[in-house]
């Protein structure tokens, strides 16, 4: 299934995408596509026999926002450094160990909407990243091998992030990956049954019709499932966790000429099978809420 979420900033309704793109409401069958969803098989398979049996009421797409496909995830983890060539381009060692740090869950926005640069920043830069999603309470994993019951479904993520902020600033990276609207998630969730082998799924993005990046999940140092594992011997995964996987080359931090991203950018990113994402970067936000205006 590709699970999404539509509407304004903040009320967003839950849906699902038929194989011919049509839109359906779940609303009548859950409040929203979280943690609490995913654990669900019960659920879900009522989510999958409603659609199959033409039970569900149909959504008009256009002019629709697409939210994140996941209400705010309990955290999201992300792997550094993952792809070989990545560590190479920023001179960095070839990690013995996945190199794992935190991201604030309120960076997770829609897969369209407008990103902010920080006040101050000069080196934003972006990041293609397959996001695995979570779907049942994972800890002390015996092996690998077991990953796959816990995985509920695979998106596409960009992994923003302030240069600055991240290598100068502290010992630590959040400064830099933390930062308002810094991990555009989506268009879709789509489940673990639909996406296969995920180490076969080509990845892109390019700024200002530029590619920049170009890669495979096969060229991990770690897998998906080494990652799952890896994980859950130091710190619980929930159901709607969100697991960053690493970005192949081709960052502007990587780049000769360092081309950081400037306000009226705009970036385009996909994964094979999972769908496309586009946001423009903006001035920074001093308004609370957010407005139609500061998302489109």
């Amino acid at each position: 299934m590709r699970l999404l979420r539509v509407g304004p900033f903040g009320a967003e309704r839950p849906a699902v995408l038929d194989e011919q793109d049509r839109l359906w409401d779940l609303s009548a069958l859950t409040a929203d596509i979280d943690g609490a969803f995913l654990a669900s098989a019960e659920t879900r398979d009522r989510v999958r026999a409603s659609l199959a049996g033409g039970e569900l009421p149909e959504l008009e797409p256009e002019d629709l926002r697409i939210g994140a496909p996941l209400a705010r995830p309990g955290k999201v983890v992300c792997i550094g450094l993952n792809y070989r060539d990545h560590a190479e381009e920023t001179g960095a060692a070839i990690p013995p160990r996945p190199v794992v740090f935190m991201k604030d869950p309120g960076t997770v926005i829609g897969p369209h909407d407008s990103v902010p640069i920080p006040r101050g920043s000069q080196k934003t830069d972006w990041e293609v990243e397959l996001a695995v999603v979570i779907g049942a309470r994972a800890r002390y994993l015996d092996s690998p091998q077991d990953a796959h019951r816990f995985i509920a479904g695979y998106a596409v993520s960009n992994d923003v992030s302030e240069r600055e902020f991240q290598l100068e600033y502290s010992g630590q990276w959040d400064l830099g990956k933390s930062c308002e609207g810094f991990n555009p998630l989506g268009p879709w969730l789509v489940t673990a049954d639909e996406v296969g082998d995920p180490q076969q799924l080509g990845l892109w993005l390019s700024v200002n019709g530029r590619e920049r990046q170009r890669g495979s999940t096969k060229d991990m140092i770690f897998d998906v499932a080494h990652i799952v594992w890896y994980l859950s011997q130091y710190m619980v995964l929930e159901p709607g966790d969100v697991i960053n996987t690493g970005t192949p080359a081709g960052v502007a931090l990587g780049l000769p000429d360092h081309p950081y991203l400037r306000v009226g950018d705009s970036v385009d990113l996909g994964i094979d099978g999972l769908g496309s994402q586009r946001q423009t970067f903006i001035e920074p936000r001093t308004t609370d809420p957010l407005t139609e205006q500061d998302l489109h």
